[in-house]
């Protein structure tokens, strides 16, 4: 079985994603903290340096005192000449620069009425950090201003840098992610096609053994399972045909004698009035007996012709409605049962609807209680039939194997049957190109459904017999194989 890629799935899919999330996370967290320690300690290293620098500040702000008018702005005209903005509060507020003026937040103020050295930092277009103190021998504030743009664009760029490296970690994440998940399932997609093949009937199939890891172990057990299946039904098969081959033998051999003892028996019925009593029930005794034999040999014969593919389907038109009154009144079934359906023509074979239909009417009446119905109605493109008794039912386990041959319900019931007649009517079905089903409530009654199309069979040649074994349709028939 040659190799092929597997379609994505919802296992691959959550693979792949169970591996991005948790690379994503970790990636996620692990850039998360590092630049919120990285940026902690920027901004810790900033403060230090702004505070050292505002008691440096402080120290020279002390040769300006007393600080009358002119020395007021000469401590702030020096100030901006060295490049430090500051703002200097005596009574007043006085900036050595009026585009560095923040508004001083209580929190500050308090800290540097306390003698205290205090600091804030002022968000912005243009970050701020304000480092304020009070002026050594004097009540006078001098408040330092920093500039920290660089500072925030420095972490702006690692920001971008650390989200791009993690989009990137999510992207080679999923790439690795897949191809994993591609590689792991791949065993299990072969195994999937292979079981697949094999409930199409292709038993040949086997999966490669490569290495000895444990899907190596399970394609090993996986082929000798296939082996031992492919073993299995070919003795099957072979069983099947020589059963097959077993009944077409019989019949064929039974054909002659029986049609002489039907005409030996049709002669013993003219005269059966003529014979003793003890000879006459005898007589009718064997009357009988041979047309059951003639029935079987007959069911034989069509059922050995199904097999062969030699039985053609003969298609037009019919009056579905009609068929059904002229099967039961045939067969002088109209006190049992009620036949329903509009005029409905279809196209089909006559002889093999009335066949089945007839088996299933004849079911129903030998095997079922009160008023029998048979109905037919259109459904779509499709035509079906419903025959429905009012009897004991069929017991859910015996529904499998209704359909099949010479099975029966009850085996020691006396009944008439030979159980081949509801295997025959599934056949016949499969050859119309529709579905037969049941549906039994112990207790309650069963339904029989024909569904047939409207249009006629697929195929209107030869039929070829059904070699893969295999049950068409639910498996029930009825009162199990009633003929």
């Amino acid at each position: 079985m040659g190799t092929q890629s597997v379609r994505p799935g919802r296992l691959r899919r959550r693979l792949t994603i169970a591996f991005v999330l948790v690379a994503g996370i970790s990636a996620g967290a692990l850039a998360g903290g590092s630049y919120l320690l990285l940026r902690q300690a920027r901004y810790d290293a900033s403060l230090h340096a702004a505070a050292a620098d505002a008691r440096y500040r402080l120290v020279l702000a002390g040769q300006f005192l007393p600080l009358t008018e002119q020395r007021r702005t000469e401590l702030l005209t020096s100030f901006e000449a060295s490049g430090q903005h500051v703002v200097l509060v005596a009574e007043r507020t006085w900036p050595s620069h009026p585009g560095y003026a923040p508004a001083l937040g209580d929190g500050l103020k308090s800290s540097v009425a306390a003698g205290q050295l205090g600091y804030e930092r002022v968000a912005g277009p243009a970050p701020l950090l304000v480092v304020g103190g009070r002026i050594p021998g004097s009540t006078a504030e001098l408040y330092v201003i920093t500039a920290e743009g660089d500072l925030a664009a420095d972490l702006e760029q690692l920001r971008n840098a650390l989200a791009a490296g993690w989009v990137l970690v999510l992207l080679l994440a999923a790439t690795v992610g897949h191809t994993l998940a591609r590689r792991t399932l791949e065993p299990v997609g072969r195994a999937s096609r292979a079981a697949r093949a094999i409930t199409e009937g292709l038993l040949a199939t086997r999966l490669p053994v490569r290495g000895r890891d444990e899907f190596s172990a399970w394609a090993a057990s996986f082929n000798e399972m296939a082996e031992a299946l492919e073993a299995k039904i070919a003795a099957l098969h072979r069983a099947q045909d020589r059963e097959r081959r077993f009944t077409a033998d019989v019949a064929h051999e039974l054909r002659t004698p029986v049609t002489a003892l039907v005409a030996a028996a049709s002669l013993l019925g003219d005269h059966l009035d003529q014979l003793p009593g003890d000879a006459r029930r005898a007589g009718e005794l064997l009357v009988t007996d041979v047309v059951r034999l003639r029935r079987l040999v007959e069911d034989l014969m069509e059922i050995s012709r199904l097999d062969a593919g030699q039985e053609a389907v003969a298609v037009a038109e019919v009056d579905a409605p009609a068929l059904l009154r002229a099967i039961v009144a045939a067969r002088g079934w109209r006190d049992r049962v009620a036949v329903a359906g509009a005029p409905l023509r279809l196209r089909t074979d006559p002889r093999r609807l009335e066949r089945v239909l007839g088996n299933l009417i004849a079911n129903a009446v030998q095997h079922g209680d009160g008023e029998i119905g048979a109905r037919v109605a259109r459904a779509g493109d499709r035509v079906v039939f419903d025959v429905d008794d009012q009897g004991p039912g069929i017991p859910a386990g015996q529904l499998p194997r209704l359909f099949d041959r010479f099975h029966k319900v009850d085996p020691a019931r006396s009944g008439g049957g030979s159980g081949l007649g509801l295997a025959i009517a599934r056949e016949n079905a499969r050859l119309l190109g529709g579905r037969l089903t049941v549906h039994s409530v112990p207790g309650t009654g069963t339904r029989f459904r024909l569904d047939l199309p409207h249009a006629g069979p697929e195929s209107a040649g030869p039929g070829l017999p059904d070699r893969r074994g295999a049950r068409s349709g639910p498996a029930g028939d009825g009162a199990g194989g009633a003929g």
